[in-house]
C-alpha cells in the first residue's frame, strides 16, 4: 500500500531518523567544523565545515536538529537564526575561493520565527542566501533528508542537483499550518499534506527536485547506515557529473532552474 503524504510527514519528523551528525559520521572520512558568522554568534542550528566524501574534498553544510533533548535545545530544533544563514554564506564563500563543491543537508521545520531573529534580519538573511547560492561559482548539491520547511530550508537548498530522501518532505508551510489557515481546523492536516504536494514523488514529478534517494524498508530511522550509504552514492554521482560542467554554465543553469520553479506554462 502506497504511503500517504501525511505518512511521509510523520516519517520525516521521526526523532529516530538520522540527523546531520549521523550523516557526517557515516558519509565523511573527515570533518572539520568551522564556527561563527563573524557578526553575532555561532548558531548551532546550522553546522558547517570542510570534509571529504569518497575522496572528494568539499564543504558540508546542514541543519542540525540534534538527537537528544539537550542537543535539541542547543540547536533550537534545527530552526536557524539569521546568524546561521550568514555563517552558511561565509563558509560557502570559502569553498568557492578554494574551488571546492558544497553539499548541503536540509532538515528543518523552518527558520526560527522569534522576535530576536526578526530584529536581526531573518527575512533579509534568507533572501540574501537565496541570491548568494544562486550565484555561487562552485558546484552545489542539496540533500533534503527530513523536513524541508519553507524559507528556512530553501535558504540552503539552491543547488545544481537537489536530491531528496524517499520519505522526506519539502513544503512552503507545514500541513498543520496550512489546515489552520484554510479551514481553521488542524485535524485536516492530512488533507492539506496531500494538496500541498510535499512528498518526494510529487516534487520529482513537478521538477522541483532532481532525484529521489531510496530508504531502507520502514524508513531511514530503521537503518542509519544503509540510508547514509544511499545518500553517499547519490551525492558522489552528482559531484562527479557537476565537476565536468564549466563554472559559467553551472551558474547560468542553476539560476535558470531556480527561476523556472512554479512555471507550468512555459
Amino acid at each position: 500500500m502506497a504511503k500517504s503524504a501525511m505518512d511521509c510527514v510523520k516519517l520525516a519528523r521521526d526523532p529516530k531518523r538520522p540527523h546531520l551528525k549521523d550523516f557526517i559520521a557515516r558519509i565523511c572520512s573527515d570533518f572539520t567544523e568551522l564556527h561563527g558568522d563573524r557578526l553575532v554568534n555561532d548558531d548551532r542550528a546550522l553546522v558547517g565545515g570542510f570534509a571529504t566524501i569518497g575522496g572528494v574534498k568539499c564543504l558540508v553544510l546542514g541543519h542540525n536538529k540534534g538527537a537528544t533533548v539537550e542537543e535539541n535545545m542547543e540547536a533550537n530544533f534545527g530552526m536557524a537564526n539569521p546568524d546561521g544563514y550568514r555563517k552558511a554564506m561565509r563558509l560557502a564563500k570559502l569553498a568557492e575561493k578554494f574551488h571546492l563543491p558544497v553539499v548541503t543537508f536540509v532538515d528543518t521545520p523552518g527558520a526560527y520565527p522569534g522576535r530576536e531573529a526578526e530584529e536581526r534580519g531573518q527575512a533579509e538573511a534568507i533572501a540574501k542566501s537565496l541570491e548568494f547560492f544562486a550565484r555561487l561559482r562552485t558546484p552545489v548539491v542539496v540533500v533534503v533528508t527530513g523536513e524541508g520547511g519553507s524559507g528556512g530550508a530553501l535558504a540552503i537548498a539552491v543547488g545544481d542537483r537537489v536530491l531528496m530522501l524517499e520519505n522526506a518532505v519539502y513544503s512552503v508551510i507545514s500541513p498543520e499550518g496550512c489546515a489552520g489557515i484554510l479551514w481553521r481546523d488542524g485535524s485536516k492536516a492530512p488533507e492539506a499534506a496531500k494538496a500541498l504536494k510535499i512528498t518526494a514523488r510529487d516534487l520529482k514529478r513537478l521538477k522541483a527536485i532532481d532525484e529521489i534517494v531510496p530508504e531502507p524498508a520502514g524508513g531511514a530511522q530503521t537503518n542509519h547506515a544503509a540510508a547514509a550509504a544511499n545518500v553517499k552514492k547519490a551525492v558522489l554521482k552528482a559531484l562527479k557529473e557537476l565537476a565536468k560542467v564549466p563554472v559559467d554554465q553551472l551558474v547560468e543553469e542553476r539560476y535558470s532552474k531556480l527561476r523556472a520553479l512554479g512555471n507550468f506554462y512555459a
